[in-house]
């Protein structure tokens, strides 16, 4: 049985089709539009998972055109909120099925976001170029797969089987061989497994005389593994086969390759996936690492429990010192009946300005606002990875996470900083909601329309399709904005007083002179560098994952280090705000804020370290791209720490000055 709709959107059409998909082919292969659009696709096997995907047929030169979506199709809004975690789809087989192999990408080795299309380069590709449909994740992941010449059937092996005969002139050798010396490496999928290998071959060796070679695969061996009707494993391999030389290539003449290959199929005791992924999906083709990190996050996490235990024990010590000293000379002040401010010092005398609400009180309650929701879109996207709701061998299935929750969370934002906002005397709470939602939308449109024309520009896959920008645009017009706003109606009708101790005086009272190691750049200093010294070790994976080609696995680990990060950002905060107070300045407000919020000031330091010292990326794709998002994550983390300080901090003093006698 299938369903289809249809929504005619000039000049292409819309679409979406439901049904019982089974065997190799893929749902869309019959409609003959060239461009892109949109499917809804149930897996062909397994557990009913119903996905919105994306199916894309550009043509074969980039950067892959896609007719604009028709704003007026709100259904398309309720198929992404209903995209429930990427899960298996294992396809089931009878001896001699068919099994359809995808191209999918190729890029450099070293710079993993600058990826193009497999038939971008001068290799076999059929007349008719026929896409996979993909998901919302696969697409910002820089996913293009189509439908290869390469003919595989179930339990069948075969021996040097001739692909095509491609004919190459003098620049499409020349690209190749560009390719090639930039580390090319390209990308297959078959049932979902990923096989990785590299275009070609180099080798440099000697200084004098100085030797260059370059070859180009022109075979290739593929070994599939079985069990029962389930595809277990597949990696492709070049391990006896001879490249093709192109360094003899300067002719006017065209250059004719014949390109081959081999599969070799044999059965495997594993029952499952997992299991045989034990030793690498992908062949070893990208590094592991984990063994040193287990010790470096052990050696991290003991520092940073002996310096929180530090500042607690002595932070806690003093306070109990003051407490004592100034409720002692209280009751002796109102024995004797002097003036109360009399031959008093520290933080006891600013108590009737320590609640002076600061200025830019909207702009204040937008960040703690946009803060606390990513609070919780950072727990949640951690808790479903601990969950197991991710597969990491799938690609995209973050990504598509994370979207979703931050438009389910940006009522969190609304409620928060309204909320906030009127308890501290706000008015305008239209404004404040306003730039809630735009406190973290603007920079993000801002960076983002720079890296996609970046991409755009030179062809890469990563550039996305009009119709994927039109639907995250809807998105964040139909579910991010008004639940913004719907939580800030909430957190306005339902703010209280704002809750002091303390009365606040009419007149400020004069701030006396700080010393040096009081002011705002030095506390921002200690707060940024210390939570960011807790992280420092496992930044590195994270980047190494994002930014390399690890798979980050040891969610675990990574739960309890943000644990960690936001409890040292606290107490940091905390102890930073006492000794400000002790200097009798109750500018704590946006001092707290900048303080551990400095850590994302700290992330982007070391991302431009890892990009010259542990990384080799290069080229103006990479670059742009790194640092966009880089700065874009520091300022994430900005508002996120900052939320927690400024919280940590505002419930220590209420804390202290309410257990301070007064009058």
């Amino acid at each position: 049985m299938r369903v289809t709709l249809w929504a005619r959107s000039p000049p292409g059409a819309l679409r979406a089709e439901v049904g019982d998909g089974r065997g190799s082919g893929c749902l869309g292969d019959r409609v003959k539009d060239p461009d892109a659009f949109w499917s809804l696709a149930p897996p062909r096997e397994g557990p009913r998972r119903w996905g919105l995907r994306a199916l894309l047929v550009p043509r074969p030169i980039s950067p892959f055109p896609a007719h604009p979506m028709a704003p007026h199709q709100p259904w398309l809004l309720l198929l992404l909120l209903a995209w429930p975690p990427p899960g298996s789809s294992e396809t089931r087989y009878q001896p001699g099925d068919p099994v359809v192999l995808y191209v999918n990408k190729v890029g450099p080795y070293h710079n993993p976001q600058e990826t193009y299309h497999y038939y971008q380069l001068p290799v076999c590709s059929p007349e008719k170029i026929r896409h996979k449909s993909l998901s919302l994740g696969e697409v910002l992941d820089g996913d293009r797969m189509a439908e290869s010449m390469y003919q595989l059937r179930f339990r069948e092996s075969v021996e040097k089987t001739v692909l095509c005969v491609k004919t190459l002139t003098l620049d499409q050798v020349e690209r190749l061989r560009q390719a090639i010396e930039e580390l090319y490496y390209f990308e297959f999928v078959v049932d979902d497994i990923p096989l990785r290998g590299f275009v070609g071959y180099m080798e440099e060796s000697g200084f004098l005389p100085h030797s260059h070679k370059i070859g180009l695969w022109t075979h290739l061996d593929f070994h599939l593994e079985w069990n029962g009707d389930r595809i277990i494993y597949a990696n492709v391999s070049v391990r006896d086969v001879k490249p093709h030389s192109l360094d003899d290539v300067h002719g006017p003449g065209p250059l004719s390759l014949t390109y081959t290959y081999s599969v070799r199929w044999s059965e495997t005791a594993s029952e499952r996936r997992g299991e045989r992924r034990g030793r690498g999906d992908d062949g070893g083709f990208f590094p592991r690492t984990l063994e040193i990190h287990w010790l470096s996050i052990i050696n991290s996490m003991v520092l940073v429990f002996l310096l929180v235990g530090f500042v607690v024990v002595i932070l806690m010590r003093v306070l109990k010192n003051d407490l004592a000293r100034y409720n002692l000379d209280e009751e002796a002040s109102s024995s004797s009946g002097d003036d109360f401010d009399q031959g008093d010092n520290g933080w006891k005398i600013i108590h009737t300005d320590v609640f002076r609400f600061p200025p830019c009180r909207s702009l204040l309650c937008a960040v703690l606002g946009v803060g606390s929701q990513f609070l919780a879109l950072g727990t949640g996207i951690i808790a479903m990875a601990l969950l197991g709701m991710f597969n990491v061998h799938r690609h995209g299935a973050i990504n598509s996470a994370a979207i979703l929750l931050y438009a389910l969370t940006c009522c969190i934002s609304g409620y928060v900083s309204s909320n906030f906002y009127r308890q501290v005397g706000g008015e305008r709470w239209v404004w404040n909601i306003v730039l809630t939602t735009s406190l973290f939308s603007a920079p993000f449109f801002v960076t983002w329309s720079v890296v996609n024309s970046v991409h755009w520009a030179n062809g890469s896959t990563q550039a996305l399709p009009a119709t994927t920008i039109l639907l995250l645009l809807t998105v964040w017009l139909l579910v991010g904005f008004p639940l913004t706003v719907i939580g800030g109606i909430f957190g306005k009708n339902r703010a209280g007083p704002f809750d002091a101790p303390c009365r606040t005086k009419n007149i400020a009272r004069e701030i006396p002179p700080q010393p040096w190691y009081k002011a705002t750049l030095v506390h921002m200093t200690i707060g940024g560098f210390l939570p960011f010294s807790a992280i420092s070790v496992e930044l590195y994976y994270i980047f190494a994952t994002v930014w390399g080609r690890e798979q980050y696995t040891l969610y675990g680990i990574l739960f309890f280090v943000f644990a960690i990060l936001l409890s040292v950002g606290a107490c940091i905060s905390i102890a930073l705000t006492y000794f400000q107070l002790s200097g009798e300045d109750y500018r704590w407000w946006w001092r707290s804020v900048l303080s551990a919020g400095s850590t994302g000031v700290f992330i982007f330091l070391y991302s431009v370290f890892y990009y010259s010292r542990r990384s080799n990326m290069s080229g103006a794709v990479q670059t742009v791209e790194f640092f966009g998002y880089s700065l874009l994550t520091g300022y994430v983390f900005f508002l996120m720490l900052g939320t927690v300080s400024f919280f940590a901090s505002l419930k220590f003093i209420r804390y202290i000055y309410v257990n301070l006698k007064m009058d």
